[in-house]
């Protein structure tokens, strides 16, 4: 575990201690439950942003590339007649498509990851409004709606098991594989990786699409967490993951980061979202404490790089 994560993960139980003695009904087995289902979102989302921001880059889009995917969803079996399955399949490809225009915007086209990922934000929320003109889509079937209400064993959704079973499978794919360790040079040194024999524009052309996919992935999640699409849906959300990630111990210069760092992120945020509302904290006040958690989170990146 990186210097990062270690110190998130101390944060993450001291922010634990702390809310079990100030926030009603906060360590009970139910409420932890429902962090648990509250930060699947966020968690699918963040594992994507995990491997972009190694490489080097950022996603902005991912909260309006959801939008734009959970839409899909609802259009498609809804007014489309679609069956649920290949509705599915077409928001998480809708995702991908999305992310492969990223990849083209910072790869072939040269823009900076930032403006690149911004442009897609504007475009993807645009159309996610322009399906239905700004409505939300409501009603999905029975079965599409328990998959993250019903716990199996009174204990994880299925929602909850894809979310380990996605994070033990990065993990993996960072660890082992060789296109993963890949993407630790691109972040260290994009012209040194090539020299080295590492396809840079692909490799980094195949993060945005596989950050697009886990959207479009994210998306039907939401969907069936609200058992409804909304094209607002996933807005703010990248903060949050931009969150998550650095605090996680990822570098925003690229080259470091740990799914495992990355889930610790992901559930210091869940954990201070989940007190602050039992506290009965004002939502506009959360966005502040939020802002000031990843100023410090970068802060603390950049003072572990000085020394």
């Amino acid at each position: 575990m990186t210097s990062g994560s270690g110190g998130a993960l101390l944060g993450l139980i001291a922010l634990v201690v702390v809310l079990s003695f100030i926030a009603p009904n906060f360590l009970t087995g139910r409420n932890m439950l429902n962090i648990v289902d509250q930060i699947t979102v966020l968690g699918i989302l963040a594992l994507g942003a995990t491997a972009v921001i190694i490489t080097g880059g950022i996603d902005l889009s991912v909260g309006a590339v959801l939008g734009l995917s959970t839409m899909v969803l609802g259009w498609l079996s809804h007014q489309g007649g679609w069956p649920m399955w290949a509705s599915m399949i077409a928001a998480v490809a809708v995702g991908a498509a999305a992310g492969a225009l990223n990849g083209i915007g910072v790869t072939v086209a040269k823009l900076p990851p930032f403006i690149a990922t911004l442009a897609m934000l504007s475009i993807a929320r645009g159309l996610a409004n322009l399906i239905t003109d700004g409505q939300q889509i409501v009603g999905y079937p029975e079965w599409f709606f328990l998959l993250s209400s019903d716990r199996l064993a009174g204990f994880l959704s299925v929602t909850t098991l894809l979310l380990i079973a996605l994070y033990v499978l990065g993990g993996l794919f960072l660890r082992y594989r060789a296109s993963g360790r890949a993407l630790y040079a691109i972040g260290g040194g994009a012209e040194v990786a090539r020299l080295a024999g590492i396809k840079v524009k692909r490799v980094t052309a195949s993060v945005y699409v596989a950050a697009g996919a886990l959207a479009g992935v994210g998306g039907i999640v939401l969907a069936t967490r609200l058992d409804s699409s909304q094209p607002t849906a996933g807005t703010g959300y990248e903060l949050d993951v931009i969150a998550a990630v650095v605090i996680g111990g990822a570098s925003l210069t690229g080259g470091v980061g740990r799914v495992t760092g990355t889930i610790i992120g992901v559930l210091l945020i869940g954990v201070l979202r989940n007190g602050l509302n039992l506290l009965g904290v004002s939502p506009f006040i959360q966005q502040i404490v939020i802002g000031t958690v990843i100023a410090v989170a970068v802060m603390a990146d950049v003072l572990r790089r000085r020394s």
